[in-house]
């Protein structure tokens, strides 16, 4: 027996607040049910030996703000009372949701798709949530790889407190501002299952079983601003709203060390340190305000970290509502290398903040933009609406020395929603397959489409009759495109397909309700991703150079290492950025390199930099994708090869696995 998302639950006996809303959104499933199988949408993906599992590929993950309800509104309100103070967080509706993005119906024509009824999470259970991640699957007990799904307690779908029942009405009574003996609405942070503000909760990705993963139990009430998972060191990352720290934690959930931007980061830009206030969220205070986010607590702008992803053997992050795009190293343990390095300052229409951040298999590095925090006393909205954008960088090539970044100084962007001027991005943002003509997944290709929530995604008045044969215009959810279509292709965006968040269609005027967004792609060979270079491997032991012996002992470590190697599509090509560890203590900072593959090339033939904080920078040329490029490598000082002779000379062969993604178009 199937359940049509949007149907409201009755197992509890609560009614909504408006029983003719009620009625209307009843009517408004069946007709969306019936729009479903009328347009060959509404069908399940083909059965598989995993089809049990919550989480599979090409499913997508979607956080959001799960409605509101009057408690015992069947037996009246008192006379003379206002409705909304009488209205609290459904705790019964889901916070979150998991859905099968397998099979969209067709091509996309702007139209809305009704996919098989999702796995959901409800707000009493995990409270409110924005930033999600997953793991790699890897299990313990089994060799399957399914992944588990993580989600982040957040204050972007607003902050609700109350006082204890007063009017012996059977509900808590609703506070504006902060009051002796306030405490979080239920549905908050998930207080029933021992929840707070700094919670990270755990899915698992067979069963749907919940459980609290880690706890940042010096967050007061802001919340966390993101999540990103690190495959290689198996660990997490988490941007704390409260002290802007990013905390680094275990696959187990356990808080092992923190990187301060304010003060680790700013310096390395010329920028003066900014350490935290030490604000917090007084929910018992005067000074609280639940409609005034200045109020709550957050960390100085300056500091203050929003979206995460590790991509290359670094952890980029970004910071302020000015946004700023940085990064930090990841050592070989994992630890926080101390190297932070300014990446961008972003352009866009709008200042506002980069709360989720993704790379594609080709280097393209994906930004979205959410609204200002917003908080009104009806639920109606938290955040501004119309003004965010989800914009594509890429790198320079090659790198033009009258620009500051290594990213090219204006960005793409993407039609997002059909109101003009097509920015109703509300901050999630994920890489998803490519899909077929007929709408099928296609799991060949990896990351060739784009997935952004939104708000108000369909509602343009001045198209209505061109999209209601699409179904309902009122959708809150998310929106899939084709990473190749930015600006000015795909405005208005017909080529996009549209998901709605919770199956309500009588929303149009709610603005941020919907948050992050992750789907699972198992994909292997991608650009970007964190190569470790094995040693002794494949490949002959280096050679030391003269005057620089290996230290006494059996084992003769290398005289170099390769830390990373960093794949990037540019216009003239694949790049390959090689971190080098100077194991030999030869103080070189030039590196010789040659392709030994038919075939193939490498430039340039030699290089220096200033530092081996900074990476060499290889173009690939006539490799075919995924191939493993064999490089010989010569790292030395340039000023002994300038002296002219033999000079000091340490020499790798160096296999280079090439992304399986191609920088073609």
């Amino acid at each position: 027996m199937f359940k049509l998302t949007g149907f409201p639950k009755h197992c509890n006996g609560k009614t909504r607040r408006n029983p003719a809303s009620l009625t209307r959104r009843m009517r408004t499933g069946i007709a969306a049910l019936a729009f479903a199988f009328s347009a060959g949408t509404f069908l399940s993906a083909p059965a598989s030996a995993q089809e049990n599992d919550v989480v599979q590929p090409g499913f997508m993950a979607v956080t959001g703000f799960p409605g509101t309800i009057i408690p015992g509104f069947e037996e009246g309100l008192l006379p003379g009372i206002d409705p909304v103070d009488e209205t609290f967080i459904d705790m019964d509706r889901a916070s979150l949701r998991i859905f099968d993005m397998t099979f969209l119906g067709g091509p996309p024509k702007g139209q809305l798709v009704f996919t098989p009824p999702p796995f959901e999470v409800a707000a009493g259970e995990i409270g409110q949530v924005f930033g999600l991640a997953y793991d790699d699957g890897i299990r313990e007990e089994s060799p399957r790889i399914v992944p588990n799904l993580y989600a982040a307690a957040t204050s972007f779908h607003g902050i609700q407190i109350v006082t204890d029942d007063e009017d012996e009405d059977g509900r808590p009574e609703r506070q504006r501002r902060g009051a002796p003996g306030a405490r979080f609405m239920d549905g908050q942070f998930g207080e029933r299952n021992g929840g707070g503000p700094g919670t990270i909760w755990k899915i698992d990705g067979e069963t749907g079983a919940i459980s609290r993963f880690a706890d940042i139990d010096t967050n007061s009430g802001p919340g966390i601003g993101n999540l990103a998972f690190d495959r290689q060191h198996r660990q997490f990352f988490a941007s704390d709203l409260d002290s802007g720290l990013i905390h680094r934690i275990d696959i187990d959930g356990n808080l092992i060390d923190t990187f301060d931007h304010g003060t680790a980061g700013r310096p390395e830009h010329g920028l003066d340190p900014v350490a935290d206030d030490g604000a917090v969220m007084d929910i018992q205070g005067a000074a609280f305000e639940a409609a005034e986010p200045r109020s709550w607590g957050y960390t100085q702008d300056e500091r203050r970290v929003y979206g995460l992803a590790v991509h290359g053997g670094r952890l980029y992050y970004a910071v302020g509502e000015e946004a700023e795009i940085w990064s930090v190293g990841l050592a070989r343990d994992g630890s926080f290398a101390g190297d932070p390095r300014w990446e961008l300052t972003v352009e866009a229409e709008e200042d506002l903040p980069i709360t989720d951040i993704a790379f594609d298999g080709r280097g393209f590095m994906y930004l979205a933009q959410r609204g200002k925090v917003e908080n009104r006393y009806n639920y109606s909205s938290f955040a501004d609406s119309g003004e965010a954008s989800v914009l594509r960088y890429w790198r320079e090539s090659p790198d033009d020395p009258e620009t500051e970044s290594i990213w090219v100084p204006v960005p793409q962007d993407y039609a997002v929603g059909f109101p003009s001027p097509n920015r109703q991005a509300t901050g999630g943002i994920d890489l998803q397959y490519g899909y077929g003509a007929d709408g099928f997944i296609n799991r060949n290709a990896c990351s060739d489409t784009l997935v952004k929530t939104g708000d108000r995604l369909r509602d343009d008045p001045a198209r209505e009759n061109e999209l209601i044969e699409g179904g309902p215009l009122a959708v809150q959810g998310v929106q899939l495109t084709a990473t190749f279509l930015v600006r000015p292709q795909n405005v208005p965006p017909f080529g996009s397909w549209f998901a709605d968040y919770d199956g309500f269609f009588e929303d149009a005027e709610t603005t941020g309700h919907v948050g992050d967004v992750e789907v699972w792609r198992p994909c292997e060979g991608r650009a970007g991703w964190y190569e470790p270079i094995p040693y002794p491997g494949d490949y002959p032991l280096p050679g030391w150079p003269p005057g620089f012996p290996p230290p006494p002992g059996g084992d003769i470590p290398p005289c170099i290492e390769i830390e990373a190697a960093e794949y990037f599509c540019t216009p003239s090509g694949l790049e390959a950025d090689l971190y080098i560890r100077d194991r030999s203590g030869i103080g070189g900072d030039a590196l010789a390199a040659k392709s030994l593959t038919p075939g193939v090339s490498v430039f340039p033939p030699k290089q220096t930099v200033p530092s081996l904080a900074t990476p060499f920078t290889l173009g690939v040329n006539g490799n075919i994708p995924g191939e493993t490029v064999e490089l010989g490598l010569c790292f030395h000082r340039e000023a002994d090869a300038e002296a002219g002779g033999a000079f000091p000379c340490c020499k790798v062969t160096l296999p280079l696995k090439t992304p399986l993604a191609s920088c073609e178009p």
